[in-house]
């Protein structure tokens, strides 16, 4: 059995394949102007438009259509009541065509249920996906604790905590925008930290798992102020960030102890998160499969199929 798989989510363009062990991913980020912080959904729906079919051509010119048997697509950001965003209505649309051509079955999943999938298998760790595990989901617009729990063939996901406002990536993205950095921020922040050796840092209110990192963002601007160090204020940003989602952590495995914690999303690339987290052993991705991309969605319509 194999499968190709569709997501466009609000940054990234991307089609896989699996066979139920090896895959693909192809992907591209979408544009986003010299300056501004996202993309309006509009302007995220045309560039998926414009991405997909190369993308797909990319794909298919080593993949035969014949071996496929099922199409998955991520539908919506969360399997949850209201979760919603234009911009997957593109990989619906070719998912659905695609199906129809092909006279396979269309597996729908989530965004979020992708990014499990895909850090797990990378990370070669499958088996969580038939047990209980925490699971961290830090991305541009997401900071959420988990409890991921089988649900048939895929899982289900229900919020322990995160924040409150503003997101990990939003935080590191302005952060970016602060030191004149391109957009998204993640990886030139996380490169330009390794020029720290600093260790103060903020520590945010943790009220069980959930904080707030809004605060943490007015702390950056002052000590840029302070300091001048673009290296420093990379380093203190991340680690202000690392240490609230190490405390919510543990603070959860007081609840629920003996649970594996999974790290997905894009800000699961840091290396200062990486490194803060260590001693909890945690289950980290290769950077490739932490960021949006579709083989997370792959690997559970060929789950979802098989049952």
């Amino acid at each position: 059995m194999s499968v190709i798989g569709f997501d466009t989510s609000n940054y990234t363009t991307s089609v896989a394949f699996f066979d139920g062990t090896e895959g693909e991913n192809c992907s591209r980020l979408l544009p986003v102007r010299e300056g501004e912080l996202g993309l309006r959904q509009s302007d995220a729906v045309f560039s998926h438009i414009k991405s997909l079919p190369e993308l797909s051509d990319r794909l298919f010119s080593h993949v035969s259509p014949e071996t496929i048997t099922a199409v998955g697509v991520s539908t919506r950001p969360r399997a949850v009541e209201g979760s919603y965003m234009p911009c997957f209505l593109v990989g619906v649309s070719h998912a659905r065509l695609l199906s129809e051509a092909l006279h396979v079955p269309l597996i729908e999943v989530s965004h979020q249920q992708g990014h499990i999938a895909a850090a797990l298998w990378n990370a070669g760790r499958l088996d969580l996906m038939d047990k209980p595990h925490l699971a961290w989901h830090l991305s541009g617009g997401t900071t959420e604790l988990l409890l991921v729990e089988p649900e048939g063939r895929n899982v289900r996901c229900t919020k322990l905590g995160g924040t409150t406002d503003i997101s990990a990536g939003q935080l590191i993205d302005r952060t970016g925008q602060l030191l004149k950095l391109p957009f998204p921020s993640g990886k030139a922040l996380d490169a330009l930290s390794a020029g720290d050796t600093g260790t103060e840092v903020f520590r945010v209110k943790c009220e069980e798992s959930t904080f707030s990192l809004s605060g943490v963002e007015n702390k950056v601007r002052q000590f840029y102020e302070k300091t001048g160090s673009p290296e420093a204020t990379a380093g203190f940003a991340l680690r202000c960030v690392a240490c609230a989602v190490r405390r919510a952590t543990e603070n959860a495995r007081k609840e629920y102890p003996g649970l594996e914690v999974v790290f997905s999303g894009g800000v699961a690339s840091n290396s200062m998160l990486r490194k803060l987290t260590a001693d909890l052993s945690p289950v980290f991705a290769e950077p490739g499969y932490s960021t949006d991309n579709a083989m997370g969605v792959a690997i559970l319509a060929h789950r979802m199929g098989e049952s």
